[in-house]
């Protein structure tokens, strides 16, 4: 078992995929999961979460993490730290763009340390409650509009947390 775990629930594969490549980029040093198959059980032992979401509706959670996020926010993060990202479409959901981190964050905010706060320059959008002075909670993806920034987003995201998990 490996230090990090990458939790993610995905609709339509999106999420899923950047998972993937987050999982990638750390060089077989992260465990992947997805929520709707996994118990707290199998988790419990990481010392580093990694949360991927995508983001339904308007601003909405994505379906699997409703069921898990409950219990999951329930677990004791003593000496961990959860880093998140969400997939959002930031032109037709202009004004609640990736804001189910948010919901992510506000569930284990009290909890844990929240790590890999990006600032919200670079990304076209009009409001996310997922912006809190300045910075996203997480990092905030979009494969719909701007899927050609997402291997540079996911690699600079990945180098900052590699000295946040050190």
């Amino acid at each position: 078992m490996n230090k990090i775990a990458i939790l993610y629930g995905s609709s339509g594969g999106n999420a899923a995929s950047v998972a993937r490549q987050v999982q990638d980029l750390f060089d077989g040093s992260a465990d992947i999961y997805n929520v709707l198959d996994v118990t707290l059980n199998e988790i419990k032992d990481y010392t580093y979460y990694i949360i991927g979401t995508s983001t339904t509706g308007i601003g909405d959670l994505q379906d699997d993490w409703e069921g898990f996020l409950p219990s999951f926010a329930r677990m004791d993060f003593t000496g961990k730290k959860v880093a998140i990202f969400a997939l959002g479409d930031s032109a037709s959901y202009s004004t609640s763009f990736a804001e189910s981190m948010k919901v992510v964050y506000d569930a284990i905010k009290d909890k844990a340390q929240i790590v890999g706060q990006v600032p919200d320059i670079g990304y076209t959008y009009d409001d996310s409650m997922a912006v809190i002075d300045g910075m996203f909670v997480g990092l905030p993806i979009d494969e719909d509009n701007e899927y050609d920034m997402t291997q540079e987003r996911l690699e600079k995201w990945v180098e900052k947390l590699k000295k946040e998990f050190i």
